[in-house]
């Protein structure tokens, strides 16, 4: 029997390593530049942890988050509008000048499709600033699939050159790969790294178990987890985290 549960995202737990998960953004909002007039779109928004750093950008533009999940726009604060929508499908009222997505897209299908989807609902000059993880080999995110008995996997994120020839003849385009070394620090329970994905890669394996399998499921992650990632004298890890990025300005 499958004890019934809050399929939502738990922005509690998610935002537990929030300044390492809003570094990326960062990096991502420092490559953007000038835009034409228009809105900013948090595409898959979240909590919110990005609107504060998108208001100073663009302080002067209406600042809109979409987001499938109620509980995470329920902890949103400082926008002038959220949605509660499908990022899949979304379409905005006017062209905005600017869609940033922060780790969303690669929880969707048919990156081609979506991306172009994404690059015409902008205007001449309007920008389509992406983050996603691309995290799937490492053994944080392989051992999930090889504890839960998965052999048919295909990663949802694909290598750089697949992006830029999406991007090709669209406008300008600037995608690149960065490797975050981070140190998570030391837990009373389980794995740091488990900690960390416990809160976004691990919710589709563990959502529907009943407590008991859960509990297995956990222990022998982080069984393996102790393996790959040996904790330093403090109990801290050393956690290496890879994420694929792309700007691009509309011709």
């Amino acid at each position: 029997m499958v004890t019934e549960r809050n399929n939502d995202w738990d922005p509690e737990s998610y935002a537990r390593f929030r300044g390492l998960r809003l570094r990326p953004a960062l990096d991502l909002l420092a490559q953007i530049g000038a835009l034409p007039d228009g809105d900013v779109v948090d595409l898959g928004c979240g909590n919110g942890a990005v609107g504060p750093a998108l208001r100073q950008c663009f302080g002067s533009r209406k600042l809109i988050g979409v987001d499938t999940s109620e509980a995470m726009l329920a902890k949103a604060e400082g926008y002038d509008a959220l949605l509660q929508a499908d990022v899949a499908t979304w379409t905005p009222d006017t062209p905005p000048a600017l869609i940033f997505s922060n780790a969303c897209l690669n929880w969707l299908p048919d990156h081609p499709a979506l991306i172009a989807r994404l690059v015409g609902l902008l205007p001449s000059g309007g920008v389509l600033a992406v983050q996603m993880p691309r995290q799937y080999a490492a053994p944080s995110h392989a051992l999930i699939r090889e504890v839960a008995g998965e052999s048919d996997f295909t990663a949802p994120v694909a290598e750089p050159q697949v992006y830029m020839r999406l991007l090709q003849g669209a406008g300008e385009a600037n995608v690149w790969e960065s490797e975050y070394l981070q140190s998570l620090p030391a837990v009373d329970e389980g794995h740091p790294v488990r900690h960390f994905t416990q809160s976004t890669v691990m919710r589709p394996y563990v959502e529907n178990l009943t407590q008991n399998a859960e509990a297995a499921f956990l222990a022998a992650y982080d069984e393996a987890l102790d393996v790959a990632y040996p904790k330093e004298r403090d109990g801290s890890v050393l956690f290496a985290f890879n994420r694929l990025f792309f700007v691009l300005r509309k011709s």
